[in-house]
């Protein structure tokens, strides 16, 4: 109970100073993802701009708070005028948490999230969420798609968006492919097929969704070799193949090469 009292005196006492090292670690944290690419695991780049513009202001505010509270530290007058106000303040709403509580919770988070790295999804993330070689109905179609001229150069969400034009796989029988992607073993598959995959991301991560298409390896050859969740650039050429009796277009693959995991590891 003592600890605890004297935990609420410190906070109360120092809750401006916490409130205001709170705002600039928030600022600073939003800058260092953005500055070591974290960023590309979060959120879609086009709120890059909006987030990096967070994270300047919150430094100002954070700053100017700090150097504030330093010029009334220094002076006794200024001191007891900020008291009164702080107190005018407080006394017009309610707190859920006592003072300094809450921004200490904030800062706490801030630093957590510059000590601990973002994960990017794998092929757990994708079985739970639905694995799919098609765009869902239920996200936001394109109002308007252009495939690269050459098939083999086609990213792996560029096929999906054009088999969810025209889904027919006969159509693309033979054609060039080379895509990049992670592992994932759907349930129900032999040990000669994998999915290569990918999320996309429409607005942050809370939304990825996987897609993806399956890999069809050569008689005799197990994907044993090629560990779930390991990052591929597969080349090769298109076939038509039968999977838990539905014709899906699978790669028949001439080349497998193994690849570091990327900066940016989703697809929009």
């Amino acid at each position: 109970m003592k600890v605890y009292k004297s935990l609420f005196s410190l906070l109360k006492k120092y809750s401006s100073w916490i409130d205001a090292i709170a705002i600039f670690v928030w600022g600073f944290m939003l800058l260092h993802y953005w500055m070591t690419s974290k960023l590309y695991i979060l959120i879609h780049p086009r709120y890059f701009g909006l987030t990096v513009g967070a994270g300047i202001a919150l430094l100002l505010l954070g700053g100017l708070k700090i150097l504030e509270l330093w010029s009334i530290r220094k002076s006794q007058r200024l001191k007891r005028q900020s008291k009164q106000i702080l107190t005018s303040i407080e006394n017009q709403h309610i707190n859920l948490f006592p003072p300094g509580w809450s921004s200490g919770l904030l800062l706490i988070s801030a630093l957590l999230a510059l000590m601990i790295t973002p994960q990017v999804f794998a092929s757990q993330t994708a079985l739970q969420r639905g694995l799919t070689e098609s765009l869902p109905v239920t996200r936001t179609q394109p109002q308007e798609f252009r495939s690269a001229t050459k098939p083999e150069e086609r990213s792996l969400i560029e096929w999906i968006r054009i088999l969810n034009v025209y889904p027919e796989p006969d159509a693309y029988n033979e054609q060039k492919v080379e895509v990049t992607g992670f592992v994932i073993y759907p349930p129900g598959l032999s040990e000669q097929y994998f999915w290569i995959s990918r999320f996309i991301l429409t607005c942050c991560a809370a939304d990825a969704y996987p897609v993806g298409l399956p890999v069809k390896l050569p008689e005799g050859r197990s994907r044993s070799k090629y560990p779930q969740d390991g990052w591929l650039k597969v080349e090769g050429k298109m076939i038509t193949d039968e999977l838990n009796s539905q014709r899906k277009l699978t790669i028949s693959p001439s080349k497998i090469e193994p690849i570091p995991k990327p900066k940016n590891p989703y697809d929009y």
